[in-house]
């Protein structure tokens, strides 16, 4: 399975997206190996514009497994950001929890967002 994120949900959902990165999530999704999670719904919901949009995230949402953000999630998240900062690396809190999600389920993760190389192994 491989965690979705938002940034490339966007290039995927955009006509003109990336090319790369659509195909990457048309096969995940074709393969039926795709996930959500819930900070990826939030966001996605959080940025769509008119109805077709909506229509295409509703149907994201009721097809594809969303994995749940437990109580761990949160404390791997919170030492990434501890540990960011210790570098004195600033990475966004939604993208230290999706790497948190991804790292505690065992899943790949798709992205296309340079915050994702910043974050610690």
């Amino acid at each position: 399975m491989t965690l979705i994120d938002t940034s490339a949900w966007i290039e995927a959902l955009r006509s003109d997206g990336d090319p790369g990165v659509r195909r990457a999530v048309a096969h995940l999704l074709e393969a039926g190996t795709a996930a959500l999670c819930d900070i990826v719904v939030l966001e996605l919901w959080h940025g769509a514009r008119g109805a077709r949009e909506r229509s295409k995230i509703e149907r994201l949402v009721t097809t594809l497994d969303t994995v749940p953000t437990v109580p761990e999630v949160w404390e791997t998240a919170n030492t990434l950001a501890r540990h960011c900062r210790e570098m004195g690396v600033t990475v966004p809190a939604t993208d230290l929890l999706v790497v948190a999600v991804a790292r505690h389920h065992g899943l790949a993760l798709l992205e296309c967002d340079h915050h994702f190389a910043m974050v610690p192994a």
